[in-house]
């Protein structure tokens, strides 16, 4: 088994603020709403963190979205 690259060659891109921003919904909201901290959301949206698969499903059913929709390996348009 190969190991898992992260970090600056494979980064994890998300459009966290943005969708954030579309729904006028605040780091503390969708850390509610996803049951984690609100600097959680913070550390995702810099690319800090990166998802555990069930924090990234929990997010996308807030926003009633794919996975595709708001995380990928490649640039995303809004991506912070």
């Amino acid at each position: 088994m190969s190991p898992v690259r992260r970090g600056k060659e494979l980064p994890i891109h998300n459009r966290l603020p943005v969708l954030r921003a579309e729904r006028g919904m605040s780091r503390a909201e969708l850390a509610e709403a996803v049951e984690v901290n609100p600097q959680t959301i913070g550390a995702l949206e810099r690319g800090d963190h990166y998802p555990s698969l069930d924090l990234a499903l929990r997010i996308c059913a807030v926003f009633d979205l794919p996975v595709e929709a708001v995380f990928s390996r490649a640039p995303l348009e809004g991506d912070a």
